[in-house]
């Protein structure tokens, strides 16, 4: 059912496909970003194959967990036998059947129609990809739970989409993390996004931060958030 309802929301649909596909496409064509590879398409891909988690899984699903509570649909819920860790299991599941779906088109779009090539020889196992995609879903699921099961519907809305920005400008996304001053990358590596962006290069060849402690963060995160977001959300 929440498969169900998440493919029916159209503004749901545009945040996971429209803004990651644009973002890879315009900047890939406009050489306007202050990176060191060759070709746009080739630093950008793994940032927007990151970005793409984002969308799916903090931010379309945020906002619409956020209004299902406004609307009283989640006080149903609770009248069930339902329980809060199987309602977070559930959509945390649906939006990951989504977001295959998500990074299936963005491969396309990238390896298909711009022509990405790795900008290195492979220094990390090709498997590292998919386990970094696994973590980085847990960990942006459980923060947007965590809003959309605390916060007021608008404030939800307010603080996912200014989060979703905030972290793709300082998370090595669009721009590498060594162009930003020292303290800003230090907190950004911090933050589940860089260290997924990291993983996801060098799993594609890219030269990138250590791989134990991005794992280590990450998995850090993959674990509080929705822990996190199990013991704050409330039905109404």
């Amino acid at each position: 059912m929440e498969l169900r309802v998440t493919l029916r929301n159209g503004e749901s649909l545009l945040v996971t496909f429209g803004i990651p596909v644009g973002l890879l496409i315009f900047f890939s064509l406009v050489d306007v970003l202050p990176t060191d590879a060759e070709r746009p398409v080739d630093f950008l891909l793994p940032g927007v194959l990151a970005l793409s988690v984002m969308s799916a899984s903090m931010v379309a699903l945020a906002i619409a967990t956020g209004f299902e509570r406004y609307w009283l649909v989640l006080k149903r819920l609770g009248a069930t036998p339902l329980r809060r860790a199987e309602l977070i299991g559930a959509k945390i599941l649906a939006i990951s059947l989504v977001q295959g779906l998500q990074i299936a088109v963005v491969l396309v779009v990238g390896v298909g129609l711009l022509g990405y090539r790795a900008e290195g020889g492979g220094r990390a196992p090709l498997w590292l990809a998919p386990v970094a995609i696994v973590l980085g879903t847990s960990a942006f699921a459980g923060l947007g739970l965590a809003m959309a099961g605390r916060l007021r519907a608008v404030a939800t809305l307010a603080l996912a989409n200014a989060a979703y920005l905030m972290l793709l400008l300082i998370s090595g996304i669009a721009f590498p993390l060594d162009r930003l001053p020292d303290w800003l990358a230090m907190l950004a590596r911090a933050l589940p996004a860089a260290p997924l962006a990291e993983l996801l290069r060098a799993a594609l060849g890219a030269p990138a931060t250590p791989v134990p402690v991005n794992l280590l963060i990450l998995l850090a995160w993959a674990v509080g958030a929705p822990a996190l977001a199990s013991s704050l959300f409330r039905w109404e």
